[in-house]
């Protein structure tokens, strides 16, 4: 796998930066569960954020494969600051597809090198990897919408400055009554609800949204009425390649934590590195990881070059998020009775890897993708 000097450059910028300012904190931010604005500040000034986003609109430019390359990197330190980067992208990306050349240019510099935060609102409490059983209701009335439902396990919900939400504009068509519309934050009848105290990635605040009579202009509608269950899908293919690369530096970091633990701990007169098991651990950790490099980067690639991608994020992910587990849990056993405290960071890597197989589609929801697109 060959990258080109920008994207050397990238991955050696995001490097620094995860090595400076994440390492240090990460320990920190989980065990209090704080939101890092900081850090996020941090990420707009290094260009981060705007990833993606084309120059004219503010953004950083760059494509799948460089933001993938800074996710990764960022993960391997903490992967709650990388997951907060991959899920605020998705925001901008649905402007940039769908958005009129008005939406672009008023919310694109906004959320890409701005310093506003985007989130991104499907699931439901009885609407998950069912999103057809979404019942929040956007009833047109006059030039505005009427939203009224709650969302939940919104990640950056309660710091979002704007939120997609995907509301059933004309409820008796179900999906295809489903739209996608801005709600900006401090939009009278728009509220948060609950704050998740969640198992992993703690620092990534998740929450719940509440919409009562929630009124927002017309012009707030992305792409067409009846189009947003379509537009949700496309966003969370890309999404998908985001969560894998998360993974991925999930992974790659807890590969070496591992190899520097194994070359320092003496057991039996010798570094536990000399040990042909734990050598058989860390040969399987690092194929099976390598092999999910190639899936990631491959997946970004088929998107850069606007080639049919979705059955690739889905296997992306699904190898990506299921080595993060399993990567995790066998660094851990290398660690011992160590790695199952809190003063190292496996048991924090290997409760973080385990978000990447729900979020976004769960592994057994990609299966039916994969299956799908194997069997046309």
């Amino acid at each position: 796998m060959k990258f080109n000097i920008i994207e050397e450059q990238i991955r050696n910028v995001a490097q620094k930066f995860a090595e400076k300012e994440l390492a240090p904190i990460a320990e920190k931010i989980d065990k209090e569960a704080k939101y890092p604005e900081e850090t996020f500040k941090k990420m707009v000034k290094c260009g981060f954020t705007g990833i993606g986003i084309p120059v004219e609109y503010g953004g950083s430019g760059g494509d799948d494969i460089l933001k993938c390359i800074v996710i990764e990197e960022l993960a391997k330190k903490c992967a709650a600051t990388a997951g907060i980067l991959s899920i605020h992208a998705i925001f901008g990306q649905a402007i940039l597809k769908f958005g009129t050349e008005e939406q672009k240019k008023k919310y694109l510099p906004l959320v890409s090198n701005g310093g506003k935060h985007g989130a991104f609102a499907l699931t439901e409490p009885n609407a998950g990897s069912d999103a057809g059983s979404a019942k929040t209701r956007a009833i047109k009335d006059g030039d505005e919408y009427v939203i009224n439902g709650t969302k939940c396990f919104i990640t950056g919900g309660a710091n979002a400055d704007f939120v997609l939400v995907f509301a059933l504009t004309n409820p008796s068509k179900c999906l295809k009554g489903m739209s996608a519309i801005i709600v900006p934050k401090g939009t009278p009848g728009f509220s948060i609800g609950k704050i998740e105290d969640k198992m992993g990635i703690r620092a990534s605040e998740t929450s719940e949204l509440i919409f009562d009579n929630c009124r927002v202009s017309k012009l707030n509608l992305i792409g067409e009425e009846g189009k947003g269950f379509k537009i949700a899908m496309m966003m969370l293919d890309g999404a998908r390649i985001g969560v894998a690369a998360q993974a991925l530096g999930i992974a790659e970091g807890a590969i070496d934590i591992s190899i520097k633990y194994m070359k320092e701990r003496i057991q039996f007169g010798k570094p536990i590195s000399a040990l042909q098991g734990l050598q058989w651990y860390l040969a399987e950790m690092g194929t099976k990881t390598e092999c999910a490099k190639w899936m990631v980067y491959r997946a970004a690639s088929l998107k850069k070059q606007d080639l049919p991608y979705g059955k690739e994020a889905a296997m992306a992910k699904l190898n990506a998020s299921e080595n993060a587990r399993f990567v995790t849990n066998l660094a851990l056993q290398i660690h011992g009775g160590y790695g199952y405290m809190k003063d190292y960071p496996l048991e924090r890597m290997l409760r973080d890897a385990k978000i990447t197989e729900i979020y976004e589609g769960t592994s057994e929801i990609h299966k039916v993708v994969i299956a799908r697109a194997m069997l046309g």
